[in-house]
């Protein structure tokens, strides 16, 4: 299968950014839909996009899409991802894949139970520099990895009726902004095998501010700060015995990456900053995985996914969040 027809599903400022991508990367968007026909017929009018849908239903049934990106709040991932691979189409889920691994184990159930594709957008794996970053690291010239921190803090709105600060979307800072060092830390490290975590809670009772600690295979260390109420330098480092990458600012995202020996000698510098926000090399990845037969990433595998969202759980235990928002039922 080459060539995918992509439909979006929602229509808000993440669907802008990922649709604008795809458009960079010449890729076929001939769908939308929204629970509102005007905000899809004006989404499609933006860009170009040749049939817009007023519910989700009439967009998943649609027979002529491939594979369908899902960019509702958190607490809908699960049921719009569900709602697509029972209609027979491939998933990329926007990040965090879900609510709870509980919902991300069902998702993950389904999507093998009908052949399908359902990959997160966690598009900051597939970034150039992600994929140099891993090239480094396998070519062994850290030497042992010793430790992995990087933070994720920006200003947003505290207004406690503003979607990042209210429980039952899913909001604080951990979904929306510490998913990005956790899966960090986990694709250097491999999996979490202790979480230690704190936080600083709003007035609604989610969280403003996060930090872990977590530790891997051999001993390795992960820290990470997470924050919505203030802007930090948003850096990645990973430390080895023999030198070390800094991911500058801001690393989640096309930017720069520099690897110094321990003696303070600049091995390399890599220059990934690219045209857009580079989520686009996710929608790459996910046609050629489809073109060659597969059903799952190796760049972020579908267990490692629900893993992840396990790893997310025992943060929230750890530091007294929970959402009200009912479970997606098996």
């Amino acid at each position: 299968m080459t060539g995918l027809r992509w439909g979006i599903l929602a229509t808000g400022g993440i669907a802008h950014a990922f649709t604008s991508d795809l458009r960079t990367a010449g890729l076929d968007v001939a769908a939308v839909g929204s629970r509102r026909a005007e905000a899809a017929e004006a989404f499609a009018a933006e860009f170009a996009i040749p049939r817009a849908y007023g519910s989700y239903d009439e967009l998943v049934a649609d027979p002529d899409l491939d594979i369908v990106y899902i960019a509702t709040p958190h607490p809908h991932h699960a049921e719009n991802a569900l709602r697509a691979l029972d209609a027979g189409k491939h998933v990329l889920l926007e990040k965090p894949f879900t609510l709870n691994a509980r919902e991300a184990a069902v998702v993950r159930a389904r999507a093998r139970e009908r052949g399908l594709l359902a990959m997160e957008a966690m598009w900051t794996r597939y970034l150039p520099h992600m994929v140099r970053l891993h090239e480094i690291l396998a070519a062994g010239t850290l030497g042992e990895i010793q430790t992995v921190f990087a933070d994720h803090t920006q200003r947003l709105s505290a207004d406690p009726a503003h979607r990042l600060n209210a429980l039952e979307l899913g909001g604080g800072a951990l979904l929306d902004l510490g998913i990005y060092p956790i899966s960090f830390a986990w694709d250097v490290l491999g999996p979490a095998e202790t979480i230690t975590a704190r936080a600083r809670l709003g007035e609604t009772g989610a969280d403003t501010t996060v930090a872990t600690i977590l530790t891997h295979a051999g001993g390795a260390i992960s820290t990470s700060i997470s924050g919505s109420r203030g802007a930090g330098p948003n850096t990645a480092h990973v430390v080895g015995t023999d030198a070390r990458i800094d991911l500058d600012r801001i690393w989640y995202m096309p930017t720069l990456l520099r690897v110094t020996a321990a003696d303070g000698t600049v091995l390399e510098e890599f220059d990934g900053r690219t045209e857009g926000r580079g989520m686009q090399y996710q929608a790459l990845a996910a046609e050629r995985i489809l073109a060659a037969g597969g059903r799952d990433s190796d760049r972020l595998p579908l267990d490692e996914s629900v893993a992840i969202m396990a790893t997310l759980d025992a943060i929230r235990a750890q530091i007294g969040v929970s959402y009200p928002t009912a479970p997606t039922q098996e």
